[in-house]
């Protein structure tokens, strides 16, 4: 599977750059690896760990007339799982950098800052489109959405419908894989911290729903996080495609804050009200039950924390877009007022030079006569 364009030079194998050009074609053989052993008896057991998701419950039918439900729980199978779906993660990041995203930069000729910051804004807002309307279609279908209660009512959720749980998987694989992609993609060594704790963050929280059984709270949150870091990354794309366009941003401010205040809500909500009240409290491993003081209060404790980093970050970030606004602004007051200097001396050297004629016909002219004069006398 040719995934990557070939440069002309070709680095020695197994070095670095080698690597780097052709670590999408590496992991695909890889990923082909995994397939393939579906095909023999021998390593389909093997094979299915990684591809298929694992722990299934089926519950039977009350009825004759219903049909019996396979859940799911996790376990340890499940990094198996991830894995492979990392490697997915890889190969999608790979065809969209090389297919759409090169493309464009080829033709719009971004500075190499503005052509990370483009690369990076580009892949988020495929990965965050794709899992809002993902994540939004599994809160229709669970009627998450139309009854809030059940964020809460029936802790703990043990058991998920598939789409649920391969969400949870895909999620963590595509977050693990940012991490290989910080070397595949030549990140600059100051901007690694900034992108390990952005990622820290995500594989923090999406492990803690996923373990702890708060997956109804932690799909909700999800979504709400993924639009509106869509509409910032989308607001940056089209930015850079037209810097006077900058409407975007103000909307984000806005539904920022408000997601925010949103989260932190639907959080105290759930895990300060909703699971305090519930009938079932105490910890129990073998039922998956967390539901005690000190887990709640580092649930809560973990949300407000990020949501207090996030906001910092925010209140930074609109305080650098102010400052840079002034900077321009009075960059082209300066620029302005020189040219209207300039353009006042120009009128000034011209209205000199005129004078200076006047006055030299004016002795021409007064030559011409007294020549004249004497003649005559």
């Amino acid at each position: 599977m040719g995934i990557r364009k070939k440069n002309n030079k070709n680095p020695p194998v197994l070095s670095h750059e080698f690597v780097i050009q052709n670590h999408a074609d590496i992991v695909s053989c890889v990923a082909m690896v995994f397939l393939l052993g579906l095909m023999f008896e021998i390593t389909s057991k093997v094979a299915v760990l990684f591809i298929t998701v694992q722990y299934n419950v089926t519950i039977p039918a009350n009825g004759p007339e219903e049909t019996a439900v396979n859940y799911f729980h996790y376990g340890l199978k499940d990094v198996a799982t991830v894995f492979f779906y990392m490697l997915v993660a890889i190969i999608m990041h790979a065809i969209i950098q090389e297919y759409v995203l090169d493309k464009i930069n080829r033709k719009m000729h971004f500075s190499k800052t503005k052509h990370s910051k483009f690369n990076e804004s580009g892949q988020l807002s495929a990965f965050y489109l794709f899992s809002c309307l993902w994540g939004a279609s599994i809160l229709v279908s669970e009627n998450l959405l139309s009854n809030p209660v059940s964020l809460w009512d029936g802790y703990p959720h043990t058991l998920m419908p598939f789409q649920l749980k391969f969400y949870y998987i895909c999620q963590l694989g595509y977050w693990l894989h940012a991490i290989p992609e910080l070397y595949f993609q030549k990140t600059k060594k100051e901007d690694i911290p900034r992108q390990l704790v952005y990622i820290s963050l995500y594989l923090v929280h999406i492990t803690g729903a996923y373990v702890l059984n708060l997956n109804r709270l932690g799909l909700v949150l999800l979504v709400l996080h993924y639009f509106v870091e869509l509409l910032f990354h989308v607001s940056r794309l089209i930015y850079f495609s037209n810097e006077d366009r900058q409407t975007g941003f103000t909307v984000w401010a806005v539904l920022f804050v408000l997601g925010r205040l949103l989260t932190l809500s639907l959080s105290v909500l759930t895990v300060g009200f909703g699971l305090a009240g519930a009938e079932k409290q105490g910890l129990n491993l073998a039922e998956g039950s967390f539901n005690v003081l000190v887990v709640r209060v580092t649930v809560l404790a973990a949300i407000c924390t990020a949501q207090a980093f996030m906001m910092w970050k925010f209140i930074n970030f609109q305080l650098r877009r102010w400052r840079e606004h002034a900077q321009t602004q009075t960059l082209k007051k300066k620029s302005s007022s020189s040219k209207s200097k300039s353009r006042k001396g120009v009128n000034v050297v011209v209205v000199s030079i005129g004078e200076l004629l006047l006055i030299a016909h004016a002795l021409r002219a007064a030559g011409r006569h007294g020549t004249g004069a004497v003649s005559v006398g």
